[in-house]
């Protein structure tokens, strides 16, 4: 099996931690040279240090806030101008909205979980598509939710716009296929990062839990009775990025420890 991506150059959104990071940091290891983005500036050049150089790449960074679709437009467009490069893979990942009951949710929530987890992938996919149809190949990876298969109580903004992206990218497989491109997105499951330790404060709190007992309730609901590595979800980003999984599109691929219940 072809795992290696030497001379692939990847884009990966939300890049500076989690399962952005990780993946990051995966596929420099196998060769692929990589371009962060990310807003937080000092935590893009801290990532852009820990990226392997061992078969001689350069890697980029991108500053650029997913809260700000036209911003974010404007920063990819302009680094694309400058570089002139042209990208291989896409890894869209993007920080999930607050969580909440549904019916309490107010509209704004919506149309900023919207921008930020739907048209920023827009933005991305058109940015880099032309140069992926030039190559004959590309790989496009949405990071979304295991919420596309079954909702997670509390999540309820989440939960709809989650829905969503998936419909989205499968789309885009069925428009994209021709030109070699595949489209595919990773569901996590209760993956341990600190998007998930927010949510277990948050809801430790409405409940009037520990974050511990959250934790463990999560766990418990998985066969394997713990929460995901980020470093388990880049393996199937790294995968899904290779000449392996060429024939692979338009897949929901849950990495959840077999999350059966809520």
């Amino acid at each position: 099996m072809d795992l290696g991506l030497q001379g692939n150059r990847a884009i990966v959104c939300g890049s500076t931690d989690g399962i952005g990071k990780a993946s990051a940091l995966l596929m420099a290891e196998r060769g692929a040279i990589i371009t962060l983005v990310a807003r937080n500036k000092e935590k893009l050049n801290a990532t852009l240090t820990e990226l392997s150089t061992e078969y001689g790449q350069n890697h980029a960074t991108v500053c650029a806030d997913f809260n700000k679709p036209d911003e974010l437009k404007q920063m990819i467009q302009a680094h694309l101008k400058e570089s002139g490069y042209t990208y291989r893979i896409l890894v869209n990942n993007s920080g999930g909205p607050h969580g909440g009951p549904l019916i309490e949710a107010k509209e704004d929530e919506f149309r900023i979980a919207f921008e930020r987890l739907l048209i920023c992938n827009q933005i991305m996919a058109q940015a880099t598509v032309s140069g992926m149809k030039k190559m004959g190949s590309g790989r496009i990876i949405n990071i979304i939710s295991t919420s596309v298969r079954q909702v997670i109580p509390g999540l309820g903004v989440s939960n709809t716009i989650r829905g969503a992206v998936a419909q989205w990218a499968k789309t885009l497989a069925l428009e994209l296929g021709e030109f070699g491109i595949t489209v595919n997105n990773i569901l996590p499951g209760y993956t341990a990062t600190a998007r998930l330790q927010e949510l277990a404060e948050s809801k430790a709190e409405s409940m009037g839990k520990t974050v511990e007992d959250i934790r463990k309730t999560w766990a418990e609901n998985t066969s394997l009775k713990r929460l995901g590595k980020p470093e388990e979800i880049s393996s199937a980003v790294a995968f899904l990025a290779s000449e392996s999984a060429g024939y692979i599109s338009g897949h929901n691929l849950s990495i959840d420890g077999g999350r059966f219940g809520a």
